[in-house]
């Protein structure tokens, strides 16, 4: 893994915290429950892994969490914890319809070298304050902008529209991101600034990695339209990811805009 990994795991790493990983991790939001019959409180689990679904690494930061009820209002998370391993939240989802429940992190990451030593330096922060972390007389300076977004779904009782997202990557599925079935073709759009993502690279892995040889990773990619379809092998829970990048930057001096995506899914038999 070097430091601009297009991963939406290895930009969440970074933000916890942790320093010289020797491989991607997974970022991921854990539901303890997807689809309710009526409101209720569900618990979350949120993780930076080495396996997916299994908190084994480090726990993903809070900071930017954003819960999003049916109507479109924003709800506080509820007894809200940060263990060694993960991260832990209640949310009280008591009105029906569908939840977007993210972390949405944006920041910059600039490496150059030290014009005295030579040495090389290097310092995250957000699109604000990183210039005043790079010395004057720094050289070499390369600056790269990061946006990521992991989220998962919760619907209670019959599933209602998202609102539109409309920056970085989003995943809009034809249906609802909660009505998914072993065996059954299901259709999602990535949009990226809220226009299509064509040729998109998406990866769809199912969790319990831990106990397979192999990831079985489902490699796809989005059409002219932003469009791809999944057929799912089996019930559980997935990971799906997708990164990219380009130059629409608004950080002074930087050349190129890192945006990536996770998000949990769960599959019923």
């Amino acid at each position: 893994m070097t430091q601009f990994s297009l991963r939406a795991a290895a930009f969440a790493a970074l933000l916890t915290g942790a320093a010289g990983l020797a491989q991607a991790h997974n970022a991921w939001l854990l539901p303890s429950s997807t689809v309710l019959s009526k409101g209720d409180t569900i618990t979350f689990d949120a993780a930076v892994s080495n396996d997916l679904f299994v908190a084994n690494h480090a726990p993903l930061r809070l900071d930017n969490l954003q819960i999003t009820a049916p109507d479109g209002s924003t709800l506080k998370p509820e007894t809200e914890a940060r263990l060694k391993h993960r991260s832990v939240f209640d949310v009280n989802a008591s009105l029906p319809g569908t939840y977007r429940i993210a972390v949405v992190n944006a920041g910059a990451f600039a490496m150059w070298k030290d014009k005295a030593t030579g040495q090389p330096k290097r310092a995250r922060g957000t699109a604000e304050t990183i210039g005043k972390d790079i010395p004057a007389d720094a050289q070499d300076v390369a600056i790269t902008q990061s946006v990521s977004r992991t989220e998962t779904f919760v619907t209670v009782g019959k599933p209602t529209a998202l609102k539109p997202v409309g920056l970085g990557l989003e995943l809009v599925a034809a249906g609802s991101p909660t009505d998914l079935a072993k065996g059954e073709k299901a259709t999602f759009t990535f949009l990226l600034d809220g226009q299509p993502a064509r040729d998109l690279d998406v990866t769809v892995t199912a969790g319990n990695t831990q106990y397979r040889d192999q990831l079985a990773e489902l490699k796809l990619k989005t059409d002219d339209k932003g469009q791809f379809n999944v057929t799912w092998p089996a019930a559980g829970m997935y990971w799906l990811d997708a990164s990219t990048k380009d130059s629409k930057t608004s950080v002074p001096q930087a050349k190129e805009r890192r945006v990536s995506y996770a998000a949990t899914l769960e599959v019923m038999p």
